[in-house]
Formats: C-alpha cells, structure tokens, sequence
C-alpha cells in the first residue's frame, strides 16, 4: 500500500543568551560568523554537505533550516518526512576563541530536536563540551518528526548557546579529541564479513556507536553499517559480528509462521550481560540495483531473531527515508534501514512475502440435473507477512472447471465463488486447489438415460420367457408368475379385493343423513 509524502520543516534561529567574562585576546575567525559572548565564541556553518542546512541570515544569526524555505538546498526538497527519524552531523561549528578554556552547551526546549556533537547530547548544562582555545565543536541534529503530520512546524524558533569558563584542572589535555568527553571506541575488521567492536570509559545511560563500514552479510549486496548500543550501564562492553548468505552451522535457517523468506543473516555476540544495555539499533542497508533484480520491495524488508529456544521473531525494520539518507550523506544507490532489539542473538534479513491458502470448501447444492451450474464457495487467508494475490482453481475429478483471483493484504481473508455447468450425469469429487468441497451428484447415475428402473427391466424379461403354460415349463409343481407371486398368494389377494369391493357397495348403500 502506498503512502502519500508528508513533509514537516524545521527552522530554528540563533539569538545569543547570556554573555560570559573571558579574558581579551580573541582569535580571528575567517569567513563571516555570528559572534557570541564579546566575540569569543564564533558560529558558522560547517562544511560538508550537512553545513546546507545551516547560514547566516541578514542580522548576521545563524539559521539552522531544514525546510523547503533554505536557499542552499535543491528545489525539490521538501523538508522531513512526517512520522519519521532523521539526523545529520556537521550542521554548524561552535569555536572558542579566547586564551582560556570554557565550557559550551545549548539550551533548547522542544523535545522533537536535539543538538549533537560527536552523536550525544550536548543539550542542558550537564552535557557541556569543554573547548580549549581556539578549539572548535561541530554540532549536529536529530530530529523527530514521528507523530507529526504534513506541514508541522518542528522546533521552537529560537535556541541559545551557553559558555562558562573552565576551571584549569578541568580543562582537558592538548591530546583530547574534539567534543569533550565520551566513549572511546575501536573497530577492527578481521575480514569483509567480521567486526570486532570495543568501548570504554562509557557514562552511565551513554549511547554507544559502532560504525560496521559496510560489513558483508551478502556480500555487497546487504551490509551491516552501524550498531547503537542505548542505554548503557556499564563502563566498558565489547562485541563481534559476524555476516553470512547462508544460516549459520550452529544455527538454524529462518522458519516463522509467516514464511519469510531469508537475504542474510547476522551474528552478534557480547561479553555484558543484556540487562546492562536497554536496545541495540541495528542500521543495514541493501544495494537499489539487487532488490530490484530480485523483485523485493523495500517496503517488504524486515529483520527477525532467533531466540535461544530455535524461535523467530519478527523486529520489524524500517526504510529510512529519502530525505533522511540526503541529510546524513548517505549513498542514494542503497536503501537503508534500522531495526531496534531488546535481545542479542542471530538475526535474519528477510523479505515479508504473501501466503495465500484456501482453508476450506464446500459445495452448493449437492445435487443438481445435467447442464445445471453447481457452485462452490472456497475461504481463501493470507498468513504471509505481505499483500498479494493468488488464483484458485476449482477442479472436478481432478480436471479444471473453473478459476478466480483474488487479493488479500496481510492477515485478511475472503470467500469467493467458483460456478461450473456440468452436462454429464455422474458423481464428482469436487476440490478448490486440493482443498476438498465435497461430492456433486448430477442427475440419476444408476439410470443415466432415463429409460426406466430394474424393476421394470426384470418385469418385460419375464413376459418374454412365458409363463407356465410356455414351451419352456416342464418341472413338477407349481411355477412362479413373473411379478414373482404364487397362486396361493395371488388367491389370497383377490379375496381381500373382493371384502374391499362389498365394503364400498355397502357403504354406498348407507342412507346419507
């Protein structure tokens, strides 16, 4: 089922709030840049294909625009998909220039966007970086929009950057990397199939990203691209990965009610204990050019895992959207897609496909006379995953009479009619694509042409063999009549006419009243 575009734009405007004492000696920043807090920290767009969404207005304030409204970005681009998940990173560049070192933050209210650097929040006080001098942040979005509808303005207009000066002993080192404190993760690549993931030093609550760079689950065609550890409780985890076409040898292939049918598979393994981390996004992404060789919808792509009883459970991916894939700068040849699980185990991406079966039929009526049309009703249900349509065909004996098709979204069901004429008198064994619709009786089959019952036969056979007085009768005692009644019995028979006979001539003599 297709689904209309919804687009919802987000403009928000910077205005500096609270200025700081810094000491004198500020850098020069080149280019133009909205300068906050006497000028010791500058904000600009940042470069990259993200810093689009970002410029200086006519008051020298940078806009942060993510709409149709933005000069800088293509005609067609119509804001954020309604009802979805967007980010990008890089939006714009917060730099501190003085010869101190202080603490940046940004205040925003509206809970449908939020500020990031290096991917956490840098939103609230308690979520600082600490930038030495001359030191700049890239600062970046996510956004929201799930519940929205087309036209919604996300965001409240305005957000303010903060700064406060740092103490000495709170300064980092020359050698900390941009944006302050956070996980320090590494990635290593044992092969194009395998990850090796580590972090440490991670805050309680942190989210934790993995960048996978493409690990093969089907070779190129479906990669694994990055797994988000939420949530997490603990100060260090690590984790591996593992990709393969096929199940894996100590595990068991796909096999679910619905009967998807599997892309790939995933192992992940970890050494914390699940309690420890509240979900792991899973982001893959598949080649345009190899489903549509396949002939897979999107739309039909799903992530299901396997419990640790043989059990499948559908997670339930979803497409990432265009303009999503357009504000991170991901590649456009690709679809990308995102799954949240609870549970850490050997997952299968797997295509969603329709099951059409016909649970039951019967026939309506039984009985009918040659060249009559018999009708059977058949209940047809989808128990696929997807919508889809099949044809019934409907057999007598095994040949075809008739057929229908017909379509059914998920878990929907139908009852549909299938008529036939049958010309020939007979008993059929009726089906509705090898259902059973029972037994159909046409006409009289024992005296198919009409021509009279075995009684009767028997009756005329008789009369043309002759009775006893014939040339064929010479045994002793009597011989049986041909309607099969002795003369004793026959004697017996007219005596009853007869009591009938005076009956009604008594009766007829009776004076009516």
């Amino acid at each position: 089922m297709s689904t209309a575009r919804h687009t919802a734009a987000l403009v928000l405007v910077l205005v500096a709030a609270g200025s700081f004492a810094f000491a004198t000696g500020a850098a020069v920043i080149g280019g133009p840049a909205d300068t906050i807090a006497e000028d010791r920290l500058a904000v600009q767009p940042a470069d990259g294909p993200s810093g689009n969404y970002a410029y200086l207005n006519d008051d020298d304030e940078i806009v942060v625009d993510v709409s149709a409204s933005n000069p800088n970005l293509p005609a067609d681009f119509e804001g954020v998909n309604a009802d979805s998940l967007a980010s990008a990173d890089g939006v714009f560049t917060v730099t501190y220039t003085a010869d101190e070192h202080a603490r940046v933050w940004i205040e925003h209210d509206d809970g449908s966007v939020t500020f990031t650097a290096d991917g956490d929040p840098i939103e609230g006080r308690a979520n600082n970086v600490t930038l030495g001098p001359n030191e700049t942040v890239a600062v970046g979005l996510d956004i929201d929009a799930r519940g929205e509808v087309a036209g919604t303005r996300l965001g409240a207009d305005e957000f303010s950057i903060r700064a406060e000066l740092a103490e000495p002993e709170a300064a980092p080192s020359a050698s900390a990397s941009t944006g302050g404190s956070g996980p320090i993760t590494t990635v290593t690549a044992p092969s194009d199939d395998r990850r090796e993931f580590a972090a440490s030093e991670i805050d309680r609550d942190d989210t934790v990203r993995f960048e996978a760079d493409g690990m093969f689950l089907d070779g190129a065609n479906v990669t694994l691209d990055r797994l988000d550890l939420e949530g997490v409780e603990t100060d260090s985890v690590e984790l591996s990965a593992a990709g393969s076409p096929e199940p894996f040898e100590d595990g068991s292939a796909l096999d679910a009610p619905t009967t998807p049918r599997s892309i790939a598979y995933l192992s992940v393994e970890h050494d914390f204990d699940p309690d420890e981390v509240d979900a792991m996004t899973i982001r893959f992404s598949a080649s345009r050019e190899a489903l549509d060789d396949a002939g897979i919808d999107p739309e039909n792509v799903t992530l299901y895992r396997r419990s640790e009883a043989g059990d499948w459970t559908e997670k339930d991916a979803s497409v990432v959207g265009e303009d999503a894939v357009r504000i991170l700068g991901l590649p456009e040849d690709r679809v990308h897609f995102r799954a949240t699980t609870e549970e850490f185990s050997t997952f299968a991406v797997a295509e969603r496909v329709p099951r059409l079966d016909v649970t039951e039929a019967a026939v309506e009526p039984e009985a009918i006379d040659p060249g009559e049309e018999a009708t059977v009703r058949a209940t047809v249900a989808n128990g696929g995953g997807a919508g889809g349509e099949r044809t019934v065909t409907l057999t007598a004996d095994g040949e075809p009479v008739a057929n229908e098709t017909v379509a059914l979204a998920p878990n929907e069901t139908a009852t549909v009619a299938l008529t036939a004429a049958f010309e020939t008198a007979g008993e059929y064994d009726l089906a509705v694509s090898g259902t059973d619709a029972g037994t159909l009786l046409v006409g009289d089959p024992a005296g198919g042409d009409g021509e009279g019952d075995d009684d009767t036969q028997d009756a005329t056979a008789g009369e043309n063999t002759g009775g006893s007085g014939g040339s064929g009768g010479s045994g002793a005692g009597p011989v049986e009549e041909p309607g099969g009644i002795d003369l004793v019995e026959l004697g017996g028979l007219l005596a009853l006419v007869a009591l009938v006979a005076a009956g009604v001539a008594l009766v007829r003599r009776m004076p009516r009243s």
